[in-house]
């Protein structure tokens, strides 16, 4: 049994997959699983769960569709099974899903814009369900598709390895982080792509947040973001302008994964960082704007959401379509009238 998981659409989503991935290979533990990804901080996830045979990697995003035709029909009937992750609600992933030639091809049937994304390519199709987190969404599509259920709801996986854990240590030593010291992590970011820099709260909020957790709490922050975060982190720290406020600079994901493992407390936007951080077990407290909570709260591991709660909330669902608000008085208003006040509140009550 040769069996391709198509994992493609980002980072969060890859590992909201890892519970159905590990279900698949308790299952049929002598079938070969392999991981189609185009997002580096993928590969690091998967090469680390133990449950792939190989994990393919090719950066789909800038390589022009000829290359990006010719790598996919190299795979083409390699596979008797293949599955889109959720979620994957786009023509191109159905597209790839499709050219790989598969006999069983999983994908789940979106309740928006499916047909327009070419989702009758896939023959195994599970409904979407608006009241379902995306770990039980895929849970349900591998049970579609095998017939295999878990006895519970399996913790997201993202495993470290010794160089990880010894960069981890090298890093807070450095840092001057002592055993007994509160540390917080934060995560100011999110996704930029289809105008989802709007999930974000404001860099002002975030440093105020981390002012009174310094003064207060005599916490040290550590802020974690990608390459393309350096800017949005170094205005806030320029605001905090104090010592126990850091930039965590890492080379790959699973670095960073390792040094969050030592936060008391995440804090974060909706982004990859908030599921990272539930993969930890950490404590999390998650800013969620205008997406459904009940896709993407921090799984397994404890947390609060702090939300406005607005009656024209959720309004982001998966579909390509660009985020947008329709309000008129203020735009964005579920984020951008979001205080510091109730985040802080919260992390109190959950230190």
């Amino acid at each position: 049994m040769k069996i391709l998981i198509n994992a493609l659409s980002g980072i969060g989503d890859a590992l909201m997959f890892t519970p159905a991935l590990k279900l698949i290979k308790d299952n049929f533990p002598e079938a070969s699983i392999d991981a189609l990804v185009m997002y580096k901080g993928v590969k690091d996830i998967y090469e680390r769960t133990g449950l792939l045979n190989k994990v393919l990697y090719f950066d789909f995003m800038n390589a022009g569709k000829p290359a990006a035709l010719q790598y996919v029909l190299k795979l083409r009937k390699k596979y008797s099974y293949s599955i889109n992750v959720y979620p994957s609600n786009r023509k191109e992933y159905n597209l790839i899903n499709y050219l790989i030639g598969a006999k069983k091809r999983a994908a789940i049937r979106y309740l928006r814009m499916d047909t327009e994304n070419l989702g009758f390519l896939n023959n195994v199709r599970l409904t979407e369900n608006d009241d379902l987190h995306n770990v039980q969404e895929n849970l349900l599509l591998v049970k579609k598709l095998f017939g295999i259920e878990s006895p519970d709801e399996p913790s997201l996986i993202f495993n470290l390895n010794n160089s990880d854990i010894s960069f981890a240590k090298n890093y807070l030593n450095s840092a001057n982080i002592k055993d007994d010291e509160t540390v917080i992590g934060f995560h100011p970011g999110c996704s930029t792509l289809k105008n989802h820099i709007n999930r974000r709260w404001e860099p002002e909020k975030f440093a105020e947040l981390a002012s009174k957790l310094i003064k207060n709490e005599k916490a040290k922050t550590l802020f974690f973001g990608g390459p393309d975060e350096i800017e949005l982190i170094n205005s806030i720290l320029s605001i905090v302008n104090n010592q126990n406020a850091l930039y965590v600079k890492t080379s790959d994901l699973a670095q960073t994964a390792a040094v969050m493992k030592r936060c008391n407390l995440f804090v974060s936007n909706d982004s990859s960082l908030m599921h990272v951080a539930a993969a930890l077990k950490l404590k999390t407290v998650a800013i969620i704007g205008p997406t459904n909570k009940k896709y993407i709260h921090p799984w397994k591991t404890e947390h609060r959401i702090i939300s406005l709660n607005l009656n024209c909330s959720p309004c982001f669902f998966y579909s390509p379509r660009p985020l947008s608000c329709r309000r008129e008085d203020i735009k964005y208003k579920c984020i951008k009238e979001l205080t510091v006040d109730p985040v802080y509140t919260e992390i109190k009550n959950i230190l």
